[in-house]
């Protein structure tokens, strides 16, 4: 079982886009019992609470669920139970560098690394609108193929159906 955990500041807009999008994404792609998909932040703002609703419209516009999603902090046991741990942003990825201790940092990388794009980062939608709600979308269903054919090349998960 490979285990990803992505990360954003308070877990409601960007991770748990992340989260919902690739989990869809490895069902998709019949890896659900390889493959463990979660989400948190390096903030504890909005513990326990669900996605901000225009992350949850703007996915739901685009045929997946957030509802499952509650936000969540990162703990000292992620560093140490989960595979990869990735960042939405560089901000996201030094306050996991501060708290992760020395011998899990080769699991923390910024999520769209894994991705052939222009950009490195997710931006942070929360104060914009709703076209800031779709890049991250758009960012994350990119960066997320990228990271199944990763996982997949590198842990030799057969794929069968995915897109």
């Amino acid at each position: 079982m490979t285990k990803v955990l992505f990360v954003c500041l308070g877990n409601i807009c960007r991770s748990p886009t992340a989260h919902g999008v690739f989990a869809y994404q490895v069902a998709e792609a019949g890896l659900s019992d390889c493959i463990r998909v979660d989400s948190a932040g390096t903030s504890g703002w909005h513990d326990g609470g669900l996605p901000d609703s225009r992350s949850m419209q703007q996915a739901a516009d685009h045929g997946y669920d957030l509802s499952f999603i509650r936000s969540r902090k990162v703990t000292s046991a992620d560093f140490v139970e989960q595979d990869y741990i990735l960042a939405m942003d560089r901000e996201n990825l030094k306050n996991l560098q501060k708290i992760c201790p020395q011998e899990h940092a080769y699991k923390l990388k910024l999520f769209l690394d894994f991705a052939d794009l222009p950009v490195s980062e997710v931006p942070d939608p929360y104060y914009g609108g709703n076209e800031g709600f779709e890049r991250v979308l758009n960012l994350v269903e990119l960066g997320g193929v990228a990271l199944l054919d990763h996982l997949q090349k590198t842990h030799k998960y057969f794929v069968s159906n995915f897109y």
